[in-house]
Formats: structure tokens, sequence, C-alpha cells
């Protein structure tokens, strides 16, 4: 498993679920994003995330196709 952070900026209390996978590359497209949300293969805190614009967090984690990713912020 690939363990990846996402900081977020001193202005920014969260991001979106699907803007992370795409900037982190996880997927191609914003549909691309949806499609693996929808497909429930994305895990945001060992649940089930089906939801393409959750807020995402400081210390939220993130499960997709082997990659670990944990939400920082300044």
């Amino acid at each position: 498993m690939t363990k990846l952070e996402f900081k977020l900026k001193p202005d920014q209390p969260f991001i979106e679920l699907n803007k992370v996978l795409q900037i982190l590359q996880i997927a191609q497209t914003g549909g691309h994003a949806k499609i693996l949300i929808q497909n429930e293969e994305v895990l945001v805190n060992d649940e089930i995330e089906t939801r393409v614009r959750k807020k995402l967090i400081k210390n939220d984690v993130i499960l997709v196709d082997q990659k670990q990713i944990k939400i920082l912020s300044d």
C-alpha cells in the first residue's frame, strides 16, 4: 500500500473528495473520479463513500486503489 499526504492550504478548511483524487492523479478526470466514488471503490475513514463532493478535513483518511491518503493542514 502506498501512503500519500495532501496538505490543505492555510485558508482552506476542507477539500472535496473528487478534487483530491484528481490533484493526486488517482483519477484522470472529474468524470473518472465520480465513477470511482459511485462504484464504491473509495473509503473515507474506513467507510465506503459515495458522495462525490464529500468535504474532507484535517485527519481524514482516504483508501483507494491500494493508496492511503491522509489529509493534513498547516
